[in-house]
């Protein structure tokens, strides 16, 4: 029999099922991807088509304790691309390529991304983010970022530090306080399309990091920087390192090194020059160190100061080991051993103490620890367990060797004699400001090491160093003073003692009753037929403590000598700036016997004429100065390159305001003094080639005089 042939309904129902069955499966699938896997899809939509980045933050500001800024942040450009909207990725690169100073390839590479966006180039200068703005490239847009600038230059470069391309802290205090002055980065969310065609940008507030107002004085800092330059060039040292600290709270008023570098450009040099040896070098200190030995044995009632000790001719046997001293000592008091600094003498009262006595008291004294100071890498130093000790050790540690110390432990150990006895953690940070609140970080308590007239014995004992032993260089006029030299032998190649480096040093502090500054001065392998710390080392004490106590209006405490003949030094022609001179007046007694110049070798200004390459000439506007010699003859061209802006108007200014105004055109700002701009040379409108310096004269809305810390 032949089948039934379906009904017309019956197929009508079959279709209405099958196309419920469709339905619910699109209704099923629809609930899974719109309800179900809604924030899952949602997410990798949003990878897909958002690019979120950190853009740099704004850095809290460094000021020394005058509130004068010595590290700020600046507004700069930052070029980026969208890929999908450069059309031709070639003839973008190659006309970026020499603008940007890029590698055109790997640009080209970069522009032909798959992704929503790329950075082309960072924190553009001016003469660069102009470049860029005159290509008018489809897909490239500009973005605003943040960049470190430290308005001072190399002045407390290592104290300071420097930071990366992201703003974070890489050295100093900016990698040490890099959570506190750092801040919250801004967040750039860009959206794209499916053909990554930027269409939309939103930014999220950022947060400003704290800024920090450090123990530091910016002048005398200046101070001991300038005088290790001169010492430097002087004694052709490799390095050095001179701290001034005030002995009664441990404020760091000055920390300076060399070689030195200017942390706006900390990547151009060797990292060797970036290192802070204050903290860092860890050297044996000589005789610096005898002042330790000379105290332990007062204290433990060992010797009096006027005890009279043979110091045998300068010659002494330990464990079978002759040690022979500077110079052939025969008998000398105590107080003798220190001011002529005899290793023999300080050797024989060492062994009156033991090694576990020796070491008890090195260790109270803070050695072979670190300090606790803001810095980064502090060293430790280098003291080992008595029982590590060999036979000779008390010997070689009671003058100085077999141990190891820091600078800055050494101007800790120093100021505990000046303040009466009491070791004061050094430190940096003076406060801390978060908005309108301040705050001050709480220092640990100040530690009794020694008793308070073994401080005062000592004192006398430094005095005298500097009034009749090795010290004699160190006299600062109109103040009176007290310190110890040092001479400490380098350790060479083979092992053993060098015979031609050295380490020179001087500690001390001044005045003596009130002492308001300890000073360290560390000069490392000095070259020539001076090297001993009382010949290198000690004129440098003397003329930074000095300077430091007028600067501080110390009152001086002895007469002043009658006044010498004026000194007259040459300026460095790079360091002089157009429109700020006039010609040379020197007095009319002048030649070989006077031991002034001569007229012919006078400085003086020389008038020039700029010439253009378009040989238009016109109306000088800059001046060099130079000996009559190397004058130039008149009529002289300069040639000035054509790439000129001119001198923006920055009277009024902020010092952050007056560095961005230069920035965007190119011009270096070499700012003196903080608070608003009072001054500037050249004056505004004067055309400069880019690259060239602006001098800018700052002071404070409301004047402050310095004056001594407290």
């Amino acid at each position: 029999m032949r089948p039934a042939a379906s009904s017309p309904r019956t197929r009508i129902i079959f279709l209405g099922i099958l196309a419920l069955l469709w339905l619910g499966l699109i209704q099923a699938r629809l609930i899974e991807l719109q309800v179900v896997r809604h924030p899952e899809l949602a997410q990798r939509a949003q990878r897909q088509q958002q690019r979120t980045l950190e853009v740099t933050p704004k850095r809290g500001v460094i000021t020394d304790r005058q509130g004068r800024e010595l590290a700020v942040s600046i507004g700069v450009d930052s070029v980026f691309a969208v890929p999908g909207e450069v059309a031709d990725p070639a003839l973008a690169a190659r006309r970026l390529g020499p603008a940007l100073n890029l590698d055109e390839t790997a640009l080209e590479d970069r522009l032909r991304s798959t992704r929503s966006f790329v950075w082309v180039k960072r924190k553009l200068d001016a003469a660069e983010a102009e470049r860029v703005r005159a290509l008018n490239l489809a897909g490239l847009h500009f973005q605003r970022e943040h960049k470190r600038f430290y308005p001072k230059r190399e002045l407390a470069a290592h104290v300071l530090g420097f930071v990366g391309l992201d703003e974070n802290g890489l050295g100093g205090l900016e990698y040490s306080l890099d959570s506190l002055i750092r801040g919250r980065p801004r967040r750039l969310v860009i959206t794209a399309d499916g053909r990554r065609r930027w269409f939309q940008r939103s930014d999220q507030v950022e947060g400003e990091g704290a800024s920090v107002v450090l123990t530091l004085d910016e002048s005398i800092q200046y101070i001991a920087e300038r005088q290790l330059a001169a010492a430097i060039q002087r004694t052709q040292a490799a390095s050095g390192t001179i701290i001034v600290q005030d002995p009664r709270t441990g404020e760091i008023l000055a920390l300076a090194n060399w070689p030195t570098f200017n942390p706006n450009n900390a990547a151009a040099v060797p990292p060797e020059r970036r290192v802070n040896r204050g903290v860092t070098l860890a050297y044996e200190p000589g005789s610096t160190f005898k002042v330790v030995t000379v105290a332990a044995v007062l204290e433990e009632g060992l010797t009096r100061p006027t005890e009279v000790v043979d110091c045998q001719q300068g010659s002494i046997v330990v464990a079978g080991h002759r040690i022979r001293d500077h110079k052939p000592f025969g008998l000398l008091s105590v107080r003798e051993i220190l001011y002529h600094s005899s290793d023999v003498g300080a050797i024989k009262l060492g062994l009156r103490l033991g090694d576990d006595k020796m070491y008890e008291h090195i260790r109270r004294w803070r050695f072979g620890q670190a300090t606790g100071i803001e810095l980064p890498a502090e060293s430790p130093g280098l003291l080992r367990p008595a029982g590590r000790w060999s036979r000779i050790s008390i010997g070689a540690i009671s003058m100085g060797q077999e141990v190891a110390v820091t600078p800055l432990q050494l101007a800790a150990a120093t100021s505990a004699i000046a303040n009466g006895g009491l070791w004061v953690r050094p430190r940096l940070v003076r406060e801390i400001l978060r908005g309108q609140e301040r705050e001050t970080p709480t220092a640990p308590p100040a530690e009794r090491i020694i008793p308070v007239e073994v401080a005062e014995e000592l004192r006398r004992m430094l005095a005298g160093v500097v009034t009749q032993g090795t010290g004699l260089e160190a006299q600062p006029e109109g103040y009176s003073a007290a310190g110890k030299t040092g001479t400490a032998e380098k350790i060479d190649s083979s092992g053993r003692y060098s015979r031609t480096d050295f380490i020179a040093s001087f500690t001390g502090f001044a005045p003596l009753d009130d002492p308001a500054v300890t000073v360290v001065v560390v000069l490392d392998t000095p070259r020539g037929k001076l090297y001993h710390g009382g010949e290198v080392a000690a004129p440098v004490f003397r003329e930074v403590t000095r300077q430091v106590l007028t600067y501080l209006n110390v009152p001086r405490d002895r007469p002043v000598a009658p006044s010498r003949a004026p000194h007259f030094e040459r300026a460095d022609v790079q360091d002089l700036l157009p429109g700020q001179f006039e010609l040379a007046a020197w007095p009319e007694s002048s030649g070989p016997e006077s031991g002034r110049p001569a007229p012919e070798a006078a400085l003086k200004a020389v008038p020039a004429v700029e010439k253009s390459s378009r040989s238009k000439e016109r109306e000088g506007v800059t001046a060099a100065v130079a000996p009559e010699a190397e004058r130039l003859p008149v009529g002289s061209i300069v040639l000035v390159n054509d790439d000129t802006v001119a001198v923006p108007g920055l009277m009024g200014l902020s010092l952050r305001a007056a560095a961005e105004a230069c920035s965007r055109r190119g011009l270096e700002p070499i700012l003196v003094g903080s608070g608003v701009v009072v001054g500037q040379s050249p004056v505004a409108g004067t055309r400069l080639p880019r690259g060239s310096r602006v001098r800018v004269e700052l002071r404070p809305a409301v004047p402050s005089a310095p004056t001594r810390p407290m």
